[in-house]
């Protein structure tokens, strides 16, 4: 159910990640779902309810946006987050629907605002003009350095220059990154390996505001660039610099003596460390940080965030069985704590989180449905706004815990449960598969045709395999193809050629 406390034409101020505030108001309530905008306003101190009055609602028209309104349907799944403050009532604008047909979390209001002040005031002219002409542009030969290649001006706003890509770029020696002028709208970059003009190139166009780095050199400096968002992997990583705007670090595999170089100690990031377990940290240098996700294996640690002094908001996401926390106990000191998420967490007991007197909602989705009571009755009463989704049987969990698709059946039961079996059967197959190569190779194809057949049947039938669901079913394909040891460019190619959805 919807907090009670909020209403149409309630107004909350909401921090920002670029250190200013801005502000939202609640246009409808039904269900489980309430609906707000974000109202046109930026200052560096907090405003009054007196001051937000007559503000009109913001309109995106940033990059490829029409001037739509910035209004949002949020679920029960998303807390407000503790950077918003409720501040009073005022009459929503007429002409404001009541619902929204967007669908994200309250944090997508706040990110707009920043996103919409940073197209007006912080692009150059020219980048945006650049930016908006290409929509109407045709193809272009584009060189790196590596020969030319044709791609159209207004469409690659995600450019692989990994080497995984269509486009290349020199094996060594320089990179043509004038290049990057042919490509007015690339906001996002992929890269891998050391720098060789990466970053300069990022300088002398802010209007890409998104990296993913691979294979990264031992010194990172990425401070006169543009970036908001920015995923890193390499164990050779030892040093990071980053930008004031960026508000989104995401760190995979990266060496446990890493230094971090960010304002105010990680104080406006969003940190994500990827394939965490046990023995995970935060790098040093990131010890303001308010916001963290742990996405990893089977077993991960409270005890990765127990400096953080300042953490408001803790995301786990178990991506294997059996979804175990250890060390809860580090969450007891740290006073500021209000939101915490919890996915795919088949390993908790209702116990397992020490008392929080700082915690205003707990979500968690993914968990044994024997547990569901005893969470509830403990926080019932407490202040603690409890969610939870995807509650299983027990005695299910015990047979289709390792299966990827166990998931599925919260989206549909029956579909979910078919999908659970199809993928059962095929490990069956796959594990009984012959030793000599060719009967192998034959035996490996048809089990792995068959099981995509039973996915094509089930998309059919019960339409659960959207993108979330089709990257979850590549995932576990290719997962099985590497059991079977098919070459995972070919079982890339059969995946794409045998699926209907």
């Amino acid at each position: 159910m919807v907090d009670r406390a909020v209403r149409p034409g309630d107004v909350a101020v909401m921090r920002l990640s670029d250190g200013g505030f801005g502000a939202c108001q609640v246009t409808g309530v039904e269900d489980r779902v309430t609906s707000a905008y974000a109202l046109r306003w930026h200052s560096v101190a907090r405003p009054s309810l007196d001051e937000l009055r007559g503000v009109e609602p913001l309109t995106l028209d940033h990059h490829a946006h029409d001037g739509r309104l910035a209004h949002v349907s949020i679920g029960t799944w998303y807390a407000v987050p503790p950077g918003f403050t409720w501040i009073g009532t005022l009459p929503v604008p007429e002409g404001v629907p009541t619902l929204a047909n967007t669908y994200s979390g309250w944090q997508s209001l706040a990110d707009d605002v920043v996103r919409q002040r940073r197209w007006d005031r912080e692009l150059p002219a020219a980048a945006k003009d650049a930016y908006r002409a290409a929509a109407t542009r045709g193809q272009v030969d584009v060189d790196f350095g590596a020969g030319a290649a044709t791609l159209g001006a207004a469409t690659p706003r995600r450019l692989d220059l990994s080497g995984e890509g269509p486009m290349r770029v020199p094996a060594s020696g320089p990179v043509r990154w004038s290049a990057l002028d042919q490509l007015p709208r690339c906001t996002a970059l992929m890269w891998a390996g050391p720098d060789r003009g990466l970053a300069r190139a990022l300088a002398d166009h802010p209007v890409v505001s998104s990296l993913t780095w691979r294979d990264a050199p031992p010194v990172v400096d990425l401070t006169d660039t543009g970036l908001q968002h920015l995923l890193l992997a390499g164990a050779d990583v030892r040093e990071v610099r980053l930008p004031r705007g960026l508000h989104g670090l995401e760190l995979a595999a990266v060496d446990r003596g890493l230094a971090v170089y960010a304002s105010d100690d990680g104080r406006w990031l969003h940190l994500t460390l990827t394939g965490a377990d046990a023995e995970t940290t935060v790098p040093a240098g990131l010890h303001g940080v308010r916001e963290v996700a742990l996405d990893g294996g089977g077993t991960m640690s409270a005890a990765a965030v127990r400096e953080l002094k300042e953490l408001e908001s803790f995301r786990i996401h178990w991506r294997k069985p059996p979804g175990q926390l250890i060390d809860a106990a580090a969450l007891a000191s740290l006073t500021h704590l209000a939101v915490i998420e919890l996915v795919d967490g088949y390993g908790l007991d209702a116990d397992t989180l020490p008392d929080l007197t700082s915690l205003t909602q707990l979500s968690i989705s993914g968990l044994r449905r024997s547990i569901a009571p005893a969470l509830k009755a403990r926080y019932r009463g407490t202040g603690v706004r409890l969610v939870i989704e995807g509650a299983k049987p027990d005695t299910w969990l015990a047979a289709n815990l390792n299966n990827p698709y166990r998931d599925w059946v919260d989206d549909d039961a029956r579909g979910g449960a078919a999908a659970c079996k199809a993928y059962a059967s095929a490990v069956r197959a796959i594990d009984k598969l012959p030793q000599d190569r060719d009967g192998r190779a034959d035996e490996a194809e048809a089990a792995l045709r068959t099981l995509v057949d039973a996915l094509n049947s089930i998309d059919q039938k019960y339409e659960i395999i959207d993108t979330l669901r089709r990257e979850e079913a590549f995932d576990a394909f290719m997962e099985l193809a590497v059991r079977a040891e098919v070459p995972v460019n070919l079982a890339d190619q059969w995946f794409d050629d045998w699926r209907d959805f």
